[in-house]
């Protein structure tokens, strides 16, 4: 079988089993509980998390924990989280979203990373909320360590990752964040955009709220 079949036979298999898991609405809340961890850990990590200054300065914040890679050797990757985009002096309802890699050469030590992207550019919201969102044809990305942005030093989605193995990153061009309908539906009881979420003031779940507790948290010091 070639390189592009055996990525594109496991995009399939992460897809299909993520769609299984977010149907189911406990799934949805723990994938929440586990963000709003994941973001607190990102900000509290000494030296090489996100900075006050950085959280400061977003318009949305996206949370993928658990980002899973494929198979060794291959760089094919999934994961589900939540993004929220400031309204006014407060942040929106999350909704529900999916991130893939499908480029060659993901360097992950560990099975999965935790991954927290910020967008800096509220023209961007549209963009991020219209269901597929293409990095490097829809703008330009870079993984940060700290304070330090590796490649695009002006780009406006920075993206910050945990793990417990060695994480080197991997190739940001053609990396998607689509809206995921069926968590959405799950976790709010019917079929919901994103933009209705967060551009419509949708009531915050009360399992949301450590996620956005945090958020207000970090952007009000």
């Amino acid at each position: 079988m070639s390189l592009k079949s055996r990525i594109s036979c496991l995009i399939a298999v992460l897809t299909v089993s993520a769609l299984l898991q977010a149907a189911n609405p406990e799934a949805a809340n723990d994938r929440l509980e586990s963000a709003a961890v994941v973001l607190d850990q990102l900000t509290n990590s000494s030296g090489h998390g996100i900075q006050p200054e950085q959280i400061a300065k977003a318009d949305c914040v996206a949370v993928i924990p658990g980002f899973k890679k494929g198979a060794a050797g291959v760089g094919v990757g999934f994961g589900r989280g939540f993004i929220s985009c400031r309204n006014a002096d407060s942040w929106s309802a999350p909704g529900a979203v999916s991130l893939e890699s499908a480029s060659v050469g993901v360097q992950i030590g560990g099975e999965r990373i935790n991954i927290v992207i910020l967008s800096t550019d509220k023209e961007l919201r549209s963009k991020l909320l219209s269901g597929r969102f293409t990095v490097g044809s829809d703008a330009s990305a870079a993984w940060v360590d700290g304070k330090s942005a590796h490649g695009d030093t002006d780009a406006k989605l920075l993206f910050f990752s945990q793990t417990k193995g060695t994480f080197a990153g991997f190739d940001l061009d053609g990396v998607t964040l689509k809206a995921d309908d069926s968590t959405n539906k799950a976790l709010y009881g019917k079929p919901i955009t994103n933009s209705e979420i967060i551009d419509g003031h949708t009531d915050v779940p009360e399992v949301a709220q450590p996620l956005l507790t945090k958020l207000r948290e970090e952007t009000s010091q």
